[in-house]
């Protein structure tokens, strides 16, 4: 026996709800949003949104935590390899481009926060956190002679990342290049000038 259909609007679960929420505080700045816009555009009362959330900051870290966890993973993954520093550092970059596409709204949400809240301020912590990695293998990278030594390895790294986070300004998935063939246009690019 099948159990008999449901009636009426179809709820939403706690992914589902996040999806609608990040796709508002990205269209509507997350201060320009409240929790009755969320249940407007989601159809359903403020407290049906409760009973999954306890608050509006509580859905904001969820949301860019999912970006922050992405690219921690791919800083982990990075730092189990062998090799050179360069060619850590290129993976690195591979890899953050590769959640950046797969995870652009949550990305293009983290890259807009500006520390108003408990969560922003945590986010932009893990955000410096995940920059020192970066420039710590620059660094090593120069130091074993594969980087120019005449750029700052912290401008180095701001410079590769902001190449990186531009992409949430134009790219579009489903629209010509593959997440691949986007990172593979970025290494390109960063590393042919990067390396000595």
């Amino acid at each position: 026996m099948t159990a008999p259909a449901r009636r009426g609007r179809p709820g939403y679960d706690l992914e589902s709800l996040l999806q609608v929420a990040v796709k508002l505080f990205n269209d509507r700045g997350y201060d320009g949003t409240s929790m009755e816009d969320l249940s407007r555009k989601l159809g359903i009362t403020k407290s049906a949104i409760y009973h999954h959330v306890p608050s509006k900051e509580e859905l904001l870290r969820l949301a860019v935590d999912r970006a922050l966890d992405g690219l921690f993973e791919v800083a982990e993954s990075t730092e189990a390899l062998d090799g050179r520093a360069i060619d850590r550092l290129e993976h690195l970059v591979r890899g953050s481009v590769l959640v950046l596409a797969d995870r652009l709204p949550f990305v293009t949400l983290l890259l807009r926060v500006r520390g108003n809240t408990k969560a922003e301020r945590a986010a932009l912590a893990r955000r410096r956190e995940f920059d020192h990695l970066v420039t710590d293998l620059v660094k090593q990278a120069e130091a074993e002679g594969d980087v120019r030594p005449d750029i700052d390895p912290a401008i180095a790294a701001r410079l590769l990342f902001g190449t990186v986070n531009s992409l949430i300004e134009w790219y579009r998935p489903r629209r010509g290049s593959s997440p691949e063939e986007l990172a593979d246009a970025v290494c390109k690019m960063a590393f042919d000038g990067l390396r000595a």
